[in-house]
């Protein structure tokens, strides 16, 4: 229940444009990246469809609401997924992809270097 409250909080957030409060820890996101997202996503980029890459223009061309909240729009695609990419809500806490969705901000803005 609690877990369902913090998704719908953070949809709230992201649909009303009010930015959610993350203390995030980018080194451990870089873990959990590590873990769990590098196999498709190694540098930045993405083996399943070379256009949807995490480099900072291509999350803004096709993360709803990007523009708005940088770390509220990757977070709110690494919990539900689409197309190829799974969901990660239910196999992430809360604050690992709060975490996770600050460090691909931060290499994003790094430009993966």
């Amino acid at each position: 229940m609690r877990r369902l409250l913090s998704l719908i909080a953070l949809c709230l957030a992201f649909v009303l444009g009010a930015a959610p409060s993350y203390a995030a820890d980018v080194a451990h996101g870089g873990q959990i990246f590590s873990a769990n997202c590098a196999a498709c996503h190694m540098g930045g980029g993405n083996v399943v469809n070379a256009e949807r890459t995490l480099k900072q223009e291509a999350l803004q061309a096709y993360l709803t609401g990007y523009s708005d909240d940088h770390v509220a729009a990757i977070a709110y695609q690494v919990s539900n997924g689409r197309n190829a990419m799974p969901a990660f809500l239910g196999k992430l806490s809360d604050a690992d992809i709060a975490d996770v969705a600050a460090y691909v901000e931060d290499m994003a803005a790094k430009g993966w270097a």
